[in-house]
């Protein structure tokens, strides 16, 4: 009989036993350690922990929990081990990897300080579209006489205080033609065609010469037995046969008429051209240079709808007094809407840089570069740099990229013209001494880099001495942040003003026929009058309805004209009702629970209170045609809504209930002497109305009181003189009573 030894049978009885035992230890380190919910709860509570510390503390360090307190253990003299490390420090294995990240966070930061300063993209969008729709109801009313056109920045939809307002304005009975085998395209009974002849003139200009006599004959000089239309003289004849809102002419600039228009705040440049329905010979070489920017529908459209000559000639050419520059402007503005809003940003930022820095204590002589080369320079960066992504966390290097194509060019003494590069921008001005200096004024500025040079703007100097002092801190890049509904619509309500100023005064001049015509006609006008009007009231701002009221009131319907005025006030009373140029934080409040999220026209029409325009070739009621009459310096009369109210309620009452006189003069009087309506652009024109009022019902005195009140005030509606006639009225009547 066989038998096992010891040793075997010990280990095979330990073999036997070691899975219950391991199990026997599992169970015992599960009571020490934990079991695993128990552990991952100590996880979780941990991970909680740092979430709510780090939350409270994100602006100044981050805390993270280590060791084994973090891994779970829970054991005696296990101490709980933290790390503490600031949010703006970090430490990074590659430094470029470092400027990369700050350029981005500063173009970022950049990219959302211009959408405050420029617009975001749906403002400009907005300013475009209002502007392209009030530019169509212009050419539809004058389509066979004059065609107007905004050009430039403000066309664009730039609203900087350095943009002024171009505009162009061209005859519809003139048409320009390369050749005279174009002319087929035309009745010749209906056009005077006009030929152009570059053969002569520098590139970019153009020599206009007429095949049939027409009435341009006498702005012609003959030469070569053709009569060419002479630019100098063509100038010098110009009578502009539609102004728009034009009021203060102060002379040539260039090829345009310097001008001002409301009330002198608004500076204007009208340049009276040619149109052509034909793209120039000379820019054909464009059309086969646009592979990738701009697109070829763009392309085709542009070129479809031609280009404009205005008046005026090279300097070094040998015709100056008769050339035409070839202008692009309707094609620039296209270019610039097919932009995306980086690339309008960096356009923005160099008109910006141009006047702040590079101009910046430079006299008007030695200012040699304009925001025409900074257009031009974009156009150029986007067609020719193809890599270059412009979006707002590369709007830096975009911008460094225009800035070195400029000093390039002023380098090279050549700025090549985006549709003729033939046409040397810089032939005139920048050259020899001039061009050395504006060479070395950039280069300084190219030396300090980009970012040194953007610290010059104060406004971008804020923003991105913000990044650099947090460099770890995030930039949001939603526009839509920047601006809330109600400074949106405020905006909005703004820009169309001039559609709405353009319907009210074309409903209102049939008002002037009435007096002139017989029964029937009259009747016929009043019927269409009155119904345009309440067009005008339906669909309009709550304060269009007034033009109801004065028409109401002109043709002595006074009872009408009185509830017009009652409901006006109630509406206009609603305490979420804005008044553009004085709009309150509570009261936007109040317009964003009333009308938040309905559509424009909604809020249009309940809760918007515009100034009233009063034209002065309109007489609405004979009361104020003095200050009327006096338009010396101005085509129109800016009153507060409040203040026309009680003055036609005045009115109104002294033909039906002369005892209610006196309350709505009261009504008025209360109104200016307390400013409840406070604004510059009011208070002469505020003061003025009480004093006629005031006058009407016999208190000379206090009239005389407030026709010296209006004189005091700014003149913004430039009424000195309609006052100081009120004040000879006055004390005539006075002097009359006592005799």
């Amino acid at each position: 009989m066989a038998f096992s030894s010891p040793s075997y049978s010990k280990r095979n009885t330990v073999e036997k036993c070691l899975p219950r035992l391991s199990e026997s230890v599992f169970i015992g380190l599960c009571n020490i350690l934990g079991t695993a919910e128990l552990v991952t709860m100590r996880r979780d509570v941990a991970d909680f922990y740092e979430m709510i510390k780090n939350e409270a503390n994100k602006k100044e360090f981050i805390m993270m929990i280590s060791g084994s307190f973090k891994e779970g253990f829970r054991l005696l003299g296990s101490d709980r081990d933290f790390m503490y490390w600031p949010v703006n420090h970090q430490v990074i294995w590659d430094v470029s990897l470092f400027h990369e990240k700050c350029m981005q966070h500063l173009s970022e930061s950049v990219f959302m300080g211009l959408c405050t300063i420029v617009g975001t993209s749906e403002q400009v969008t907005m300013r475009r579209d209002v502007l392209d729709m009030h530019e169509l109801l212009n050419n539809l009313e004058n389509i066979n006489y004059i065609s107007r056109m905004v050009s430039g920045s403000y066309r664009e939809g730039f609203r900087l205080k350095i943009s002024d307002v171009d505009m162009m304005y061209w005859s519809n009975h003139n048409r320009v033609i390369w050749d005279l085998g174009q002319s087929k395209f035309y009745e010749k009974y209906k056009l005077n065609l006009i030929v152009s002849d570059s053969s002569e003139s520098p590139p970019g200009f153009t020599l206009l010469w007429l095949p049939f006599m027409n009435n341009l004959e006498k702005v012609c000089k003959v030469m070569k037995n053709r009569f060419y239309i002479s630019s100098s003289k063509y100038k010098q004849s110009i009578q502009p046969s539609f102004k728009g809102f034009t009021e203060i002419t102060s002379g040539m600039h260039g090829p345009c008429i310097a001008s001002s228009a409301f009330a002198g705040v608004v500076d204007m440049d009208e340049a009276h051209c040619f149109a052509s329905d034909f793209w120039p010979p000379s820019a054909s070489s464009w059309i086969h240079r646009c592979t990738s920017w701009p697109g070829p529908h763009l392309v085709a459209e542009i070129v479809r709808k031609g280009c404009h000559f205005v008046a005026i000639g090279h300097s070094l050419g040998i015709h100056e007094d008769i050339e035409w520059r070839i202008s692009f402007s309707l094609a620039e503005t296209q270019l610039v809407y097919a932009m995306n809003h980086c690339q309008f940003l960096t356009y923005g930022l160099l008109k910006l840089f141009l006047k702040d820095v590079i101009n910046n204590g430079v006299s008007s002589e030695e200012k040699l570069l304009c925001s025409y080369h900074m257009k031009t320079a974009v156009f150029w960066a986007i067609q020719q740099n193809k890599l270059l992504k412009w979006c707002p966390q590369n709007l830096l290097e975009c911008f460094w990229v225009c800035f070195k194509l400029i000093l390039k060019w002023v380098y090279e003494g050549v700025c090549p013209n985006f549709f003729i590069p033939e046409n040397n921008m810089f032939l005139t001005k920048i050259h020899s001494d001039s061009q050395l200096i504006l060479f070395l004024r950039l280069y300084t500025l190219y030396e300090n880099g980009c970012v040194s040079c953007l610290l010059h703007y104060p406004f971008i100097r804020a923003r991105v001495l913000n990044v650099l002092y947090n460099p770890g801190c995030s930039i949001c890049t939603d526009e839509h942040t920047l601006i809330s509904e109600v400074m949106f619509d405020e905006l909005l309500f703004r820009e169309i003003n001039l559609i709405v100023l353009y319907s009210k005064k074309s409903n209102l001049r049939p008002v002037e026929m009435l007096e002139t015509n017989v029964n029937k006609q009259k009747y016929i006008i009043d019927k269409i009058s009155c119904n345009m009007l309440k067009l005008v009231a339906k669909f309009g701002c709550i304060s269009d309805a007034l033009y109801l009221a004065m028409y109401y009131y002109k043709t002595s319907r006074y009872t009408e004209a009185l509830s017009i005025i009652e409901m006006t006030k109630v509406k206009l009373s609603q305490p979420y009702v804005i008044h553009l140029l004085q709009i309150g934080g509570r009261q936007k409040y109040m317009y964003s629970e009333a009308v938040g999220g309905k559509n424009w026209s909604i809020k249009m029409r309940d809760a918007l209170g515009m100034h009233v325009i009063l034209f002065d070739n309109i007489c609405y009621f004979k009361e104020i045609l003095i200050e009327q009459v006096d338009k010396r310096k101005r085509k129109s009369l800016i009153v507060p809504p409040f203040i026309l109210i009680h003055m036609l309620e005045l009115l109104c009452y002294r033909k039906v209930d002369t005892q209610k006189v006196q309350t709505a003069l009261n009504d008025l009087r209360i109104l200016v002497h307390f400013s409840l309506f406070e604004n510059i652009f009011f208070s002469d024109i505020s003061w003025q109305i009480l004093g006629v009022c005031q006058y009407m019902t016999g208190d000379f005195k206090a009239a005389f009181y407030s026709y010296q009140q209006s004189l005091r005030q700014f003149p913004m509606q430039h009424l000195q003189t309609s006052t100081i006639i009120r004040i000879i009225i006055l004390i005539y009547k006075v002097i009359h009573l006592q005799k």
